[in-house]
């Protein structure tokens, strides 16, 4: 069954939405995990399907559970959260593949650098006030320059888990 969404704007719900990062360290043998507090965001569904929008992450508010880590987390070795408040998903299509399936194309902004990001998201029923899309999608943190590996302990690519609810905005 296709899910149907209105045209029109829509909101990110922070209360109902949720982004959080797994990466591998200590030579692959531990997963650090962590969530972002600080959520938000937009889109425009055009008459045609098509849609556009913005997500922003608080690049301060992710926690990993590790005071010590997530102060690392925030420093110049990563986020640069001081010089780079903002982590941003800038959204140019998300495209329908399928039934519930959306193809979400876009630029990927973290610590000041932005790079072209796609990926594929799956539709959950929605009715004529809400929607919630989800994705995992993987980022290798190097791109963004957040090369910082002492001893090689962190390798490999950052996964990115998200289900984002959107609710019509005015209306």
């Amino acid at each position: 069954m296709t899910v149907t969404v209105e045209t029109g704007p829509w909101r990110l719900d922070p209360t109902a939405s949720t982004v959080a990062l797994r990466h591998r360290t200590m030579w692959g043998l531990v997963t650090v995990k962590g969530a972002f507090a600080e959520i938000g965001g937009r889109g425009e569904v055009r008459p045609d399907g098509s849609a556009d929008g913005t997500v922003t992450l608080g690049a301060a508010s992710l926690d990993t559970g590790n005071t010590r880590r997530d102060t690392h987390l925030r420093s110049a070795d990563f986020f640069d959260a001081g010089n780079h408040p903002e982590i941003t998903f800038a959204v140019r299509a998300a495209d329908r593949l399928d039934a519930d399936g959306v193809r979400v194309t876009g630029s990927l902004t973290v610590r000041g650098v932005t790079e072209p990001q796609t990926l594929t998201a799956r539709l959950l029923p929605a009715d004529a006030d809400a929607l919630t899309l989800e994705t995992e999608f993987d980022v290798d943190r190097a791109r963004f320059g957040m090369g910082w590996n002492l001893l090689g302990m962190v390798r490999g690519l950052t996964t990115v888990t998200a289900s984002l609810r959107f609710t019509r905005a005015g209306g």
